[in-house]
């Protein structure tokens, strides 16, 4: 199973790796494996979120998320937006674009280093409604019970979670962003963090909105389905809900390529920290994100979320501390090991909280079942 679904990914990390040495030399080879570990640390959160929405899933859409989906995630993300970022920035072509970071690389990495705060206003946005919107539901399985149970009842007052993200931004706007012109003497970033956050919150609406209006349209329509088929049976006309389906997938799938385009933004950001070869960045994040999809898959058709229940819980508290730390990241510094470590910890934690959970399960059970064999039921 294990090779079955991380097949891709093996032959993929070999064959880059052996490119990067054979095109570049050993220092490629180095610098590619570490860009993909940090790939890996910083979106195995993302990973866990992507496997909940992947069950919904059918077998061909998953085939597309590991297909179609992978294209977008490494060459759209790793590859074109670094370039589309200093295009848009630098106000020039995509072409201009591509021979600026190939003949001048210090001059591609401050143009977009100098898009920073654009893109972690967009990203921190999306990714805080994500987060907001999880801690506001109420849940049958709560993991911090103590938390949970306040803001669910919290989460009862229509909009709270996009107030909220507005109240952020504007802090965001007004803090973080009029701090750097302050001590800079750059340009005032304040409106174009408003933009880019509002721009964030909107594609978060949009897209989730869409997703869900076509998910409940789904399972109405399985409902229905289920009651035709019973009185059909006799008449040999079974119901179809393939059109159906195909919308409410489409949209997941949507969802999960925005989804997946806000958590590589501290990647590809990070990975400048380390390299400024846009080819060595493509290659090294690429070879992350084949990882994180194939870990998506081995998660849904394990049911790993099914037997660990809490992990999901610590997958979107790490994203709501990765929403925090872009926001923050507008001003202050922040070092990629800090930001993955983070996710890595509270993802940890749920996971051995599930691992209790079951053997106290476990344990009750055969408490139980001693119990009833000793009164002779």
């Amino acid at each position: 199973m294990v090779l079955k679904t991380f097949g891709w990914s093996f032959a993929v990390t070999a064959l880059g790796l052996a490119f990067a040495a054979w095109q570049w030399g050993w220092e490629a080879f180095g610098i590619v494996l570490i860009l993909s570990i940090l790939e890996i640390s910083l979106s195995f959160d993302n990973a866990v979120v992507n496997a909940g929405i992947l069950k919904k899933m059918n077998a061909f859409w998953q085939k597309i998320f590991l297909t179609i989906g992978i294209l977008i995630a490494v060459f759209g993300m790793r590859l074109v937006f670094p370039v589309a970022i200093v295009a848009i920035s630098a106000k020039v072509g995509p072409i201009e674009a591509v021979e600026l970071a190939m003949d001048h690389p210090e001059r591609y990495e401050a143009l977009v280093t100098d898009a920073h705060p654009a893109i972690a206003a967009f990203g921190g946005m999306f990714l805080l409604m994500i987060f907001l919107d999880f801690i506001f539901e109420d849940r049958d399985i709560k993991w911090l019970g103590w938390l949970e149970r306040p803001l669910a009842k919290l989460g009862k007052v229509d909009m709270l979670s996009v107030c909220i993200a507005l109240i952020a931004l504007l802090v965001t706007a007004m803090t973080f962003a009029t701090e750097a012109h302050t001590s800079t003497g750059h340009a005032d970033k304040s409106a174009t963090v408003l933009l880019a956050g509002v721009a964030g919150l909107i594609t978060y609406l949009i897209v989730g909105g869409l997703s869900g209006f076509f998910e409940n349209k789904l399972e109405e329509e399985e409902e229905r389905e289920h009651e035709a088929e019973e009185k059909a049976k006799a008449e040999g006309k079974p119901v179809s809900a393939v059109g159906l389906a195909g919308k409410a997938a489409f949209f997941l799938f949507l969802y999960l390529e925005v989804l997946d385009a806000s958590f590589s933004f501290d990647g590809v950001i990070g990975a400048f920290a380390i390299t400024n070869h846009i080819f060595w960045m493509a290659l090294g994040l690429g070879i992350g994100a084949m990882y994180v999809r194939s870990l998506t898959v081995y998660l849904v058709r394990e049911g790993t979320l099914d037997d660990y229940v809490y992990l999901e819980h610590g997958a979107h508290y790490a994203i709501g501390a990765l929403a925090m730390i872009l926001l923050v990241t507008i001003q202050h510094e922040i070092s990629e090991v800090i930001t993955g470590l983070i996710g890595v910890v509270l993802i940890a934690a749920s996971f051995w909280s599930s691992v209790v959970r079951n053997r106290r399960l476990a344990a009750e059970g055969g408490a139980e079942d001693k119990a009833e064999v000793a009164s002779g039921v």
